[in-house]
């Protein structure tokens, strides 16, 4: 589809603004990420798959790919399905046509027989359309434990990524980015007691992140090591 108006969900489904391949520090995970960035200008193999454990970047990966299709002008959209798995597979009748669809945490649809068909016959018409599916799930496809054996290899089909954690000095890195992308500035010193006192995984670190903005905002004061030590009662 050559189509400049991007896809739009009726289902209050959106993107983070800073969930782009610029602030995504790539650490062991650099074919992964150039072979999205294909995906999103609509090259490449028609199929990837993506998994690890939580807080390793699959979903701000997959929307980073949502956002890197717009300058394409290509057609995308990004299906969380753990906001969308109520609604069943229904809604995925007619997405087919798009460039791009990026379907996070398959693993619960495991065992779900409706979502499982569902997914199945939309991963047939999107190939037959020659279009691209990026999906992300907990574990390796073999793993997962679909229950649906047409499903489970279709999923192999294509390139399976393992994301890998990053080690302690890129996770500074990547908050010193993730501060700036939301308009302030982390000292190393900051960072780095934020990662021995917290959780290592990255999505809490992000959350802690925001957490700690929000509250420096309203207290007018900027974030140091005290304030931390405050806001958390550390």
């Amino acid at each position: 589809m050559n189509n400049t108006a991007p896809f739009q969900l009726p289902l209050g489904v959106s993107l983070r603004d800073d969930a782009r391949f610029e602030n995504y520090l790539t650490g062991a995970n650099g074919l992964a990420r150039a072979m999205l960035q294909q995906a999103a200008e609509g090259e490449g193999e028609l199929l990837l798959y993506l998994w690890g454990t939580p807080g390793v970047g699959c979903t701000h990966l997959l929307q980073a790919t949502c956002h890197a299709s717009e300058p394409a002008r290509r057609t995308a959209v990004y299906l969380p399905l753990q906001e969308l798995l109520h609604l069943g597979p229904g809604i995925l009748d007619g997405m087919e046509h798009l460039d791009l669809v990026c379907i996070d945490n398959v693993q619960l649809v495991t065992g779900n027989k409706q979502w499982e068909e569902g997914l199945f016959h939309f991963f047939n018409r999107i190939r037959a359309q020659n279009n691209r599916l990026v999906v992300a799930a907990s574990s390796a496809p073999r793993q997962l434990g679909i229950k649906l054996p047409d499903l489970a290899s279709r999923l192999s089909w294509g390139m399976v990524f393992q994301l890998h954690a990053l080690p302690d000095e890129d996770k500074e890195r990547a908050l010193q980015l993730r501060a700036q992308a939301r308009g302030f500035q982390l000292s190393s010193e900051v960072v780095r007691y934020l990662i021995h006192h917290a959780s290592r995984d990255m999505g809490d670190l992000f959350g802690l992140l925001d957490r700690l903005d929000q509250a420096s905002l309203s207290a007018k004061r900027k974030i140091t090591i005290p304030f931390i030590k405050q806001e958390m009662g550390w």
